[in-house]
């Protein structure tokens, strides 16, 4: 009986922990929502293609690139070039801290 006593309450205050941390959890914006927040306050009056065009510009803001969208830009960077030059080119250019 004891025995089911200690692990009713071992369960009941696991659940209560569980439940609190997750409602810390929801409080706290993550960084997605905060940007979201700051652009939207820079975003002020702007209305309709406007605001859209600013937001989505506003977001993209000091978002790395990713490997796809590095790959594209040195690409078109990379132009007519050929052989070890082009192959060079791309190397450096894959490697630098594209924003």
């Amino acid at each position: 009986m004891k025995y089911l006593k200690r692990l009713t309450l071992t369960f009941l205050v696991g659940m209560f922990a569980c439940g609190f941390a997750v409602a810390q959890d929801k409080k706290a914006a993550n960084p997605q929502q905060t940007k979201m927040a700051e652009c939207n306050k820079e975003a002020g009056d702007k209305k309709g293609d406007d605001r859209k065009k600013f937001m989505s510009s506003c977001l993209k803001k000091d978002k790395p690139m990713t490997q796809q969208e590095k790959m594209k830009a040195c690409n078109k960077d990379a132009g007519a070039m050929k052989g070890d030059d082009r192959k060079k080119f791309m190397s450096e250019c894959l490697k630098a801290d594209k924003k």
